[in-house]
């Protein structure tokens, strides 16, 4: 589950990890020198919870057919993560009220599930979801199609997924916070030539760091210049989470104060892992199988 860019007063709402004056709240602080590091015992313990997230993804994948409703997909995620022994993490966070978000077409997080939206051939559904087992997070999303899309967001789902593995290769121990975001920024342009269609990178929002709960140091923008921010150690922790449309970088929140839309309608596609720095290079922390 993404956060908001602490400076980007424009895009705050009731339920940010920041006031509009940038008054740190939910545990999050401004000026480490580096992204705090989890031990390798910590790690397997994190990534125990993200394989529980991966199963539930998984398995909200395969129960997502035309006729079938959010709200039986978050139904269908609950009892997975809770049959593993572990908590839904999104559940009665700040007050979600479900367990998944499921954000479909121009929705691009936040999605709450509904009875009321029910999938149809060719929508593109985002499903956001998260785990908390022996006191650790796994934090995952990912974009799928529901039958045969339309080419364009065929290629806007393909891309943003290339970009979220391309962009995550700088999660390495000597780089900075920003070079992650120089990755993805980076990696956006190039899935421009690659997959043959113009991409936007949605503004203000993006990743963030993670352990014992779901949002901690820092902020982790998808664009911007690199060398900046904290260090990243090795055994530092971040969800990286690309958000792309394939028509506006602008989106605007729903009266639910959850939903985030784009702000001309056109589709969104977001994807997201765990991802760990580590000696032998990156490490998924929620993998899918």
């Amino acid at each position: 589950m993404l956060v908001l860019n602490p400076v980007r007063d424009s895009h705050l709402y009731p339920k940010s990890p920041f006031t509009s004056q940038g008054k740190v709240i939910m545990g999050f602080r401004r000026k480490n020198k580096a992204i705090a590091a989890k031990t390798s015992l910590e790690l397997d313990a994190m990534q125990a919870a993200g394989e529980i997230v991966g199963r539930a993804l998984v398995a909200v994948k395969a129960a997502a057919k035309p006729g079938v409703s959010t709200l039986e997909l978050d139904k269908i995620a609950e009892q997975t993560i809770r049959d593993a022994g572990a908590v839904p993490t999104f559940k009665g966070y700040e007050g979600f009220p479900g367990s998944i978000c499921s954000s479909v077409n121009d929705m691009i997080v936040h999605g709450i599930p509904s009875a009321d939206v029910v999938l149809k051939e060719g929508d593109l559904v985002s499903i956001d979801c998260g785990a908390t087992l022996d006191g650790w997070v796994g934090d995952s999303a990912w974009t799928f199609g529901i039958g045969e899309l339309a080419e364009e967001n065929r290629k806007l789902n393909e891309a943003t997924e290339w970009v979220l593995h391309q962009g995550l290769q700088a999660m390495v121990p000597g780089n900075r916070l920003t070079d992650v975001s120089w990755a993805l920024e980076e990696a956006t342009r190039q899935a421009e030539e690659k997959f043959g269609l113009e991409l936007f990178i949605v503004d203000g929002y993006g990743g963030h760091g993670i352990g014992r709960t779901m949002h901690e140091d820092p902020f982790l923008a998808n664009e911007g210049r690199p060398g900046r921010g904290p260090v990243i150690q090795e055994g530092s922790v971040l969800a990286i989470e690309p958000m792309l449309t394939n028509g506006s970088c602008d989106s605007y929140v729903l009266d639910d104060d959850w939903g985030v839309v784009t702000d001309d309608g056109s589709f969104a596609s977001h994807w997201e892992h765990t991802v760990a720095a580590t000696a032998d290079g990156p490490r998924i922390l929620t993998p899918r199988k």
